[in-house]
């Protein structure tokens, strides 16, 4: 059951990323899914790297879009996306 819950909340992280940074046309259902995963997976990293803690729901799903996001940008820096 977390397995199914992980790759709902990771398509809608990576789909509200994807219209932040203005891929959703670029992007499939299932780069949604690989991207919020991964990217919130990253947020959550680097939050911890600054010493910022994710407490609450609302602001778990920022760190959790912002990271996502910044994976966009780094796909888009490597050439994935145009």
């Amino acid at each position: 059951m977390n397995w199914i819950i992980t790759i709902i909340v990771g398509a809608i992280v990576g789909w509200l990323a994807s219209i932040i940074m203005k891929t959703n046309a670029q992007m499939g259902a299932i780069a949604n899914i690989i991207v919020g995963i991964v990217g919130s997976s990253l947020g959550f990293w680097v939050a911890g790297l600054l010493g910022l803690s994710a407490s609450g729901p609302i602001l778990g799903w920022v760190v959790a879009v912002i990271g996502a996001s910044l994976l966009i940008v780094i796909l888009k820096a490597v050439g994935v996306f145009k």
